[in-house]
């Protein structure tokens, strides 16, 4: 019997460049380790919205549940420490950086939700602020199974990323291409959801609909997940 797959999201992070912010998963995790990836996790049962109205704006996609939203801005928040949300009054001041430290704690271990923050700090999320690219969902035949939304966010004016040291042991603002062509010449490494993501934006960056092809990874090795 297949796993049943665990809903998940993953952030590709750009800046004004048009670059890229990868993340290497430390060598000796299990899952992954050694992979450059974007930003992102498992949905959590704290990141379902009930009561939306005074902290979420706009319309998400009607297809999966806000849920996948609100868990790409908080692993992006507790992973790389940019917030992706704005005052009540549309200013983007930010956190201060011991606060910002504080609350990334209380999220990873569990004590706060992301959705309790911003009720705290009179913080809005703009659904608009991630834009989604498209599903990617692991093959039966694998023993860790995910469901992962895949959105696209600007850098905010005024961040910079942080990266939580305990889960990334390195970092990289690179552009699309040549994220592939450093993954082609074996300098890095890179699982296919990562590789066909980066496909998807580099055929954005050229006009095309910021929409992920179909992708069954069940074409592509699959030891890394298995």
């Amino acid at each position: 019997m297949s796993a049943i797959p665990r809903p998940a999201s993953t952030v590709v992070l750009m800046d004004h460049l048009s670059r890229v912010y990868l993340t290497k998963r430390p060598e000796t995790m299990k899952f992954m380790g050694g992979f450059y990836v974007f930003p992102g996790g498992a949905v959590e049962q704290s990141d379902n919205v009930k009561d939306s109205n005074s902290i979420i704006n706009g319309i998400g996609n009607k297809t999966f549940e806000l849920a996948h939203y609100v868990a790409a801005a908080r692993e992006l928040f507790e992973e790389v420490g940019v917030l992706v949300c704005k005052k009540e009054d549309g200013s983007t001041d930010q956190l201060g950086e011991e606060t910002e430290r504080e609350y990334r704690r209380l999220l990873i271990n569990g004590d706060l939700s992301f959705l309790q923050m911003l009720k705290k700090e009179g913080l809005q999320f703009e659904l608009d602020s991630l834009a989604y690219i498209g599903q990617i969902i692991t093959p039966n035949r694998s023993r860790i199974r995910f469901d992962t939304r895949f959105f696209l966010t600007k850098l905010p004016k005024g961040q910079t990323p942080k990266p939580d040291l305990y889960e990334i042991s390195d970092t990289k603002w690179i552009s699309p291409a040549d994220a592939l062509t450093a993954y082609q010449n074996g300098e890095i490494s890179l699982a296919p959801p990562t590789i066909h993501t980066l496909k998807t934006i580099i055929n954005y960056l050229k006009g095309a609909p910021l929409t992920m092809p179909e992708f069954n990874l069940s074409d592509y090795m699959v030891d890394l997940i298995e």
